[in-house]
């Protein structure tokens, strides 16, 4: 096995993609849509399976989920962020202003304007009022914060690169706010967030093995088809409920799959 990590350096990918190719590895194994992308473009005849991937298609990673053609293939993921802000209405009912953190340079075409549609239109029907929020540099969170306008009592975070590595500062800087926050992935809740919701990434780890057994057995990764996850996961971190004064609904905590004490 030969291990590659970025250290939170998404500038450093493509090297470490052609550091692999150089050593002659027989299959690329991908976290994350930059990694994915920085393997593509470093190898045409590698097999590369990507553990968890966003926008694929509309990327241009894979043609289509069912043929995904080239040397690439994998498991998606599926865009959670309307479930979290409706999981983070029912934990904390008095929300009526929420921001969705989110990192535009991810978005390829009119996918961005469709999102941010989308998730005004699930707001709306929550009597919540929705403030998108861009970040696409982790040193301007504290300035991101800095905009949330008066009344915010509510986040929501998406599951780009930029704010995943920087969800500690993220969960530091709401407890500041004490603002209730919802991640999609557990990495959020982990970071002291609220609660997160999103893909159950052991399975798909799992899942990404078997990928790689097929290839090493003679598999194509062009006929394999891309999937997309089929267990997700409700995470609430008590310990920030108390810090934030709060009391999750039983009914919430009786659907909750882990709980952070």
């Amino acid at each position: 096995m030969e291990y590659r990590w970025a250290e939170g350096h998404p500038d450093r990918l493509p090297e470490l993609a052609a550091d692999l190719v150089r050593a002659h590895v027989d299959v690329i194994v991908t976290g994350g849509t930059p990694a994915t992308m920085a393997a593509r473009q470093a190898t045409q005849t590698i097999p590369i399976v990507f553990l968890v991937a966003g926008q694929v298609v509309e990327k241009g990673i894979v043609r289509s989920l069912g043929r995904p053609g080239g040397n690439v293939t994998g498991l998606t993921f599926q865009a959670g962020h309307g479930k979290v802000l409706q999981l983070l209405k029912e934990a904390v009912p008095t929300i009526t202003r929420v921001v969705f953190l989110h990192d535009p340079t991810t978005y390829p075409g009119d996918v961005l304007g469709n999102t941010l549609k989308s998730m005004h239109s699930g707001a709306q029907a929550l009597n919540v009022v929705l403030q998108p929020v861009a970040v696409s540099d982790p040193n301007g969170l504290a300035q991101a914060f800095a905009e949330f306008g008066r009344g915010t009592n509510g986040l929501v975070i998406e599951t780009a690169s930029v704010l995943l590595m920087s969800a500690e500062q993220i969960g530091r800087l709401a407890l500041q706010r004490r603002l209730p926050a919802g991640g999609h992935g557990r990495t959020f809740a982990d970071a002291g967030c609220l609660m997160s919701y999103g893909e159950n990434l052991g399975d798909m780890s799992r899942r990404a093995a078997v990928y790689v057994d097929k290839i090493l057995k003679g598999a194509k990764p062009a006929d394999l088809p891309v999937e997309q996850p089929t267990k997700f996961e409700l995470i609430i971190n008590l310990k920030t409920a108390k810090a934030l004064g709060l009391t999750i609904p039983p009914a919430l905590l009786g659907r909750v799959d882990e709980v952070i004490q």
